[in-house]
């Protein structure tokens, strides 16, 4: 990742408390593993009136069960009901709004007005959470929408430090900012070029990501009597038309590659200072569609650099460390947004995308004998006797061995770990911990 520590924010401190923690859950596993790595709070997708159809989604049973594991840990659960509504959508918002709250949802996050006045008249209890498809990012917005009775304002991904600073002088709010994951190249989300390639509306849930595709630039040669040589017609980049009559002529060379426009990753790790000094209330990671290792890496080292940061303001240390384990779960290149200002052509993936994740979530420890030094592991990817792994955990385990001899649960050895769920022993060089992690280099 590039440095960036060399970025300061130079406005007021406003404020120093615990910012909360609050993570992504596509599906229940993931919000256990969220919690347990420790995310204070998660958001999660029920199967209607949420932004991510293709995410596994929750049903009111799966959200009751998820409630209940988030209290043990004293943690809370969020509903995404960010769709822009149209008129076929309005049925049955009240209805699903009370099963929100009778699940023990803590609060919805939503954008359409018609959805916020459901929910504030039908379901009172049940805070409301401004979406930043709301794309506010100026005070009196905020100061709007907290007269409209909103309690949190997520905002904008557009929002600088600075608009961050004058929106907490003017506005006793609280505020959750994105600080990891995905950006959009549209404003905060709004985008249509899902609607017109593929008929996917992205503000109702079914963004292609049409931004992440490969694209070229093509000259149409639409007069009559163009000629187009033999070997631009047998050129695979050469399109044709046959309704139009369209030839279509690559404007650059064969060899050139095709380009995307998507932008880089947020990653705000290097800066937790400043984003607590700011005032942000709510720390949000994205990715209700990440996998497993990377809302269990992600949530554990921010949750280590905000901790070490509350003890000791004054002697607070990034730690490389940190920088190396974000590294393991990044899917593109990393940057800080708009937090420090506007983001150029350095921040945006033109060429095709080198998927940078390194690892994958190979095991899970499910029990550990200290005497005998050996755990049972629950399969997640194959591995096999002599490949290098490393263990991690929420609390402090990190250690790299080899994979020396396996076993069944019968205590049959094992050439491989082969099937997905299986319980494996194996001998650990140090102790682990139930939920710890085991991945592998790809």
């Amino acid at each position: 990742m590039e440095t960036l520590s060399k970025r300061k924010y130079s406005g007021k401190r406003n404020r120093l408390a615990k910012p909360e923690l609050l993570a992504p859950a596509g599906n229940l596993e993931k919000l256990k593993f969220a919690i347990h790595y420790g995310a204070d709070a998660v958001y999660i997708g029920g199967q209607k009136y949420g932004l991510r159809s293709n995410a596994d989604n929750f049903s009111f049973e799966e959200m009751r069960e998820g409630v209940e594991f988030a209290k043990k840990y004293g943690a809370k659960v969020f509903v995404a009901t960010n769709i822009y509504a149209h008129n076929e959508d309005v049925d049955g918002i009240e209805a699903y709004l009370k099963n929100l709250y009778e699940a023990g949802i803590a609060a919805i996050i939503a954008a359409d007005p018609a959805i916020i006045e459901v929910a504030q008249r039908v379901t009172p209890g049940m805070e409301v959470h401004l979406s930043t498809q709301q794309s506010t990012v100026n005070w009196q917005a905020v100061k709007f929408w907290k007269e409209e009775g909103l309690p949190r304002v997520v905002l904008g991904r557009e929002a600088s430090f600075e608009e961050i600073q004058e929106i907490k002088k003017h506005v006793d709010i609280e505020i959750e900012a994105f600080i990891h994951g995905a950006m959009c190249s549209s404003y905060s989300g709004r985008c249509v070029l899902s609607n017109h390639f593929t008929d996917r509306d992205s503000n109702r849930g079914g963004c292609c990501q049409s931004c992440r595709w490969k694209y070229d630039l093509f000259e149409d040669v639409r007069e009559e009597g163009v000629w187009v040589s033999e070997e631009d017609m047998q050129n695979a980049r050469v399109l044709q038309n046959f309704e139009l009559g369209v030839n279509q002529i690559p404007l650059y060379e064969q060899e050139d590659q095709a380009f995307t426009m998507g932008s880089k990753d947020l990653c705000m790790l290097e800066h937790i200072p400043d984003l607590i000094d700011v005032g942000i209330d709510s720390f949000k990671i994205e990715g209700r569609m990440k996998s497993i290792h990377y809302v269990a890496t992600v949530v554990n080292v921010y949750r280590q650099a905000i901790d070490s940061y509350m003890e000791d303001p004054d002697n607070y240390v990034l730690k490389p460390e940190w920088l190396e384990e974000i590294q393991k779960a990044a899917n593109r290149p990393l940057n800080t947004g708009f937090f420090y200002d506007t983001p150029d052509h350095e921040d945006h993936i033109y060429e095709p995308e080198e998927k940078a994740v390194p690892y994958d979530f190979a095991g899970l420890v499910m029990d550990y004998d200290p005497q005998t030094q050996v755990a049972t592991i629950e399969q997640r990817n194959y591995f096999k006797p002599g490949m290098e792994i490393e263990f991690f955990g929420p609390n402090g385990t990190f250690f790299k061995q080899k994979v020396t001899e396996i076993f069944d649960e019968a205590g049959n050895q094992l050439e491989a770990a082969r099937h997905p769920l299986q319980y494996i022993k194996m001998k650990v060089d140090q102790p682990v911990a139930y939920f710890d992690m085991m991945r592998k280099k790809k």
